[in-house]
């Protein structure tokens, strides 16, 4: 019986599989309107069956041995993690990599697909900031020999290393402070759930309002997006709300939407922060501080997130035989700025 690639199937096991020649495979993978439709799906059968990933740059490179690795990012809009590429590329650069950047724009279909084209570019390894929990997509990749670090996100060291921030902490501070300068109604802004970071951070402020007691509430208004026109939507709706019933201190999932939410309250010239809304976001993005309101955000080192991201991807890189996972977490901090200092503002 022929032996198979332990790591990846190459386009000769194809073949074998679908009992076919190579070019015939060939011809599904370049030009498939050329191959009866019956051989095309017998071969695209045996493609899925044995996981293989064409390589495109096979004339180019021997596998594992690219100087460049992959990026995925959730969002390359937002100033997070353009400070997240910056360690990623400045430690990459002295180390002679070069960095290729995806955007996955928060959409699942779009993240597969830059996964499976730094795959058929046999690059030496990935850099992930998965759109949700990454679990389910580990195996697959690492069966495949994909060598693989999650950015931004905590996962089983079992699996491969991650580099992430305590985001429940960073929850709990956010709440906590908001709590200290005397808030009662407290309300949290974000997107989806299914973005892990998102249910972390609401997890943490729900556990600083249980520790507070039966005095705090905290309620939950959903986002569409984490941007800023989500953040300010957001805000166009509490401004319809009866001032009774509006919150009186507001933690954002991210920068961008706590900047939404100012934006809405400026421009109606009804609310004032943080005299009647603190607001406090996550993030500490560079333009946190020069807001119309100095806001007030949980900071996260996204630089030392990337280079140490690096590090770790390119230990396995170099060491594959002694190479071990490690779940690296950093303590996020809290910086206080004007948009929520200061005691409630009570009629």
């Amino acid at each position: 019986m022929s032996r198979m690639s332990s790591n990846q199937p190459s386009i000769n096991d194809v073949a074998r599989l679908a009992g076919v020649s190579l070019g015939t495979v060939s011809n599904v993978l370049n030009h498939p309107d050329i191959v009866k439709d019956s051989t095309a799906k017998n071969v695209r059968r045996a493609i899925e069956q044995l996981g293989f990933v064409r390589n495109d740059a096979a004339r180019q490179l021997k596998a594992g041995n690219s100087r460049a690795i992959g990026l995925v990012v959730l969002d390359s809009s937002n100033p997070f993690f353009a400070e997240l590429a910056k360690g990623v590329e400045s430690s990459a650069a002295k180390n002679d990599f070069q960095v290729l950047l995806g955007n996955s724009g928060h959409d699942k279909k779009r993240e597969r697909g830059y996964l499976r084209m730094f795959q058929e570019q046999r690059l030496s390894g990935i850099l992930l900031s998965p759109v949700e929990d990454a679990t389910k997509n580990i195996s697959q990749l690492r069966d495949l020999g994909t060598k693989l670090v999650i950015v931004d996100q905590k996962i089983s060291a079992d699996l491969c290393c991650s580099v992430s921030v305590d985001d429940q902490f960073g929850g709990r501070l956010a709440a906590g402070h908001l709590i200290d300068q005397g808030r009662t109604k407290l309300a949290f802004v974000g997107g989806s759930l299914e973005i892990p970071q998102v249910a972390e951070r609401l997890a943490g402020a729900r556990a600083a309002v249980i520790d507070a007691g039966a005095a705090i509430g905290l309620r939950v208004l959903r986002a569409r997006a984490q941007d800023v026109i989500s953040g300010r939507l957001v805000g166009m709706d509490i401004l319809k709300m009866p001032a009774s019933e509006r919150p009186d201190g507001i933690f954002a999932a991210n920068d961008l939407l706590a900047v939404g939410l100012l934006q809405a309250f400026a421009v109606s010239g009804r609310i004032n922060v943080p005299g009647e809304i603190a607001i406090i976001g996550y993030d500490d993005i560079d333009f946190a501080q020069s807001t119309v309101v100095p806001l007030s955000s949980i900071q996260q080192p996204a630089e030392l997130l990337g280079s140490t991201a690096l590090a770790l991807l390119q230990d396995e890189i170099n060491n594959p035989e002694h190479h071990k996972h490690q779940q690296v977490i950093f303590q996020p901090s809290l910086v206080v700025r004007a948009s929520s200092l200061g005691k409630v503002a009570r009629s």
